[in-house]
């Protein structure tokens, strides 16, 4: 599994671009240019030792003198947010990760559909920067509470963008809510659909598209929290882990994860959202057969039963064998 190195970077500039949704501009701090990106990655940003988050990078991916990323304050933040939102200051060195990308653009499309919902927004304004530049047709469907919490306003509502934009209120009138069925219509050769935000919103877009007929390969999704765990059954049983490169022999009891029992052993895995959903924890499966409880991995993936989420996913076999 390749990890991404660490690099400092300062807080460039800092400000509040919605309710509750902080825009950061991070730079290397020596002036350098910063490590390249594709539209769609994201970074982790360390908040303390041990505690890192994810977020996706918003500016465009020509522009490598530095990183654009927007913070939502959660309610039930778990430190991320509430550190960036109350305490970090323009000024302020952070610890980042390189770029990484598990929603990437399909450039080679004839036709790109983008679906935001909330904060899910920030990976798909990167995606309409690359496409804007490539001269490459696609409409962008943003669906937010109220106005005042609508990120990058200037950039849906700039004229000489030319991009094919609506902003659809949960607060407006019916007339300008979305419509999903009309808005993905039928599937044609080369189209893709991506869709970001919460998990509700993420299954409805999904589910219109797969009722028009649309084929799982075109379609695409990231998630930042993850869905209700809704008729899945919680672990009762136990399995054993071993380590390739090691031998080392584990117990995985119903009550703690393969990430939790690995870490007690002194063997640390790369993570972040520790739900499934971000794929930092992704790990090579040499033997049996795991039961994979995330959001990140797709049917396919799942099926060739060669990876699996350290994080939430557990085995269907007595024994996994793991690239570790």
């Amino acid at each position: 599994m390749i990890q991404q190195p660490w690099m400092d970077v300062i807080v460039r500039s800092k400000r509040m671009e919605a309710t509750d949704i902080v825009v950061l501009e991070l730079a290397h701090p020596g002036g350098q240019a910063m490590p390249p990106f594709s539209a769609g990655s994201h970074i982790d940003v360390e908040i303390q030792p041990g505690l890192a988050r994810q977020y996706s990078l918003c500016n465009d991916p020509a522009n490598n003198e530095h990183y654009v990323i927007a913070v939502l304050k959660e309610a039930d933040s778990r430190g991320g947010s509430t550190f960036i939102h109350d305490t970090l200051k323009e000024g302020d060195l952070l610890r980042i990760s390189g770029p990484k990308n598990h929603f990437a653009l399909h450039g080679e499309g004839t036709r790109h559909l983008l679906f935001a919902g909330g904060i899910g927004i920030t990976p798909l304004v990167c995606m309409a920067e690359r496409l804007t530049r490539t001269h490459t047709p696609f409409e962008l469907h943003y669906c937010v509470r109220s106005l005042d919490r609508a990120a990058f306003q200037n950039l849906l509502r700039d004229p000489t963008r030319g991009w094919t934009a609506q902003l659809h209120l949960d607060s407006g009138p019916p007339a300008q809510k979305l419509d999903v069925a009309r808005s993905i219509g039928a599937y044609t050769e080369g189209a893709h659909a991506y869709v970001c935000g919460p998990a509700g919103f993420i299954g409805w877009v999904l589910q219109s598209a797969r009722d028009a007929g649309w084929p799982e390969h075109a379609l695409h999704r990231e998630y930042f929290t993850p869905p209700p765990a809704e008729g899945r059954a919680a672990p009762s049983s136990t399995f054993m882990v071993r380590l390739a490169s090691s031998t080392m022999v584990l117990e995985i009891p119903p009550d703690r994860s393969v990430m939790q029992v690995l870490a007690d052993a002194g063997i640390e895995l790369p993570s972040s959202c520790e739900q499934g959903t971000c794929g930092s924890c992704l790990t090579r499966v040499l033997e049996g057969i795991p039961d994979h409880r995330d959001f990140y991995l797709t049917d396919e993936e799942r099926a060739a039963n060669d990876q699996f989420t350290p994080c939430v996913s557990r085995a269907k076999t007595p024994l996994l064998v793991l690239d570790v």
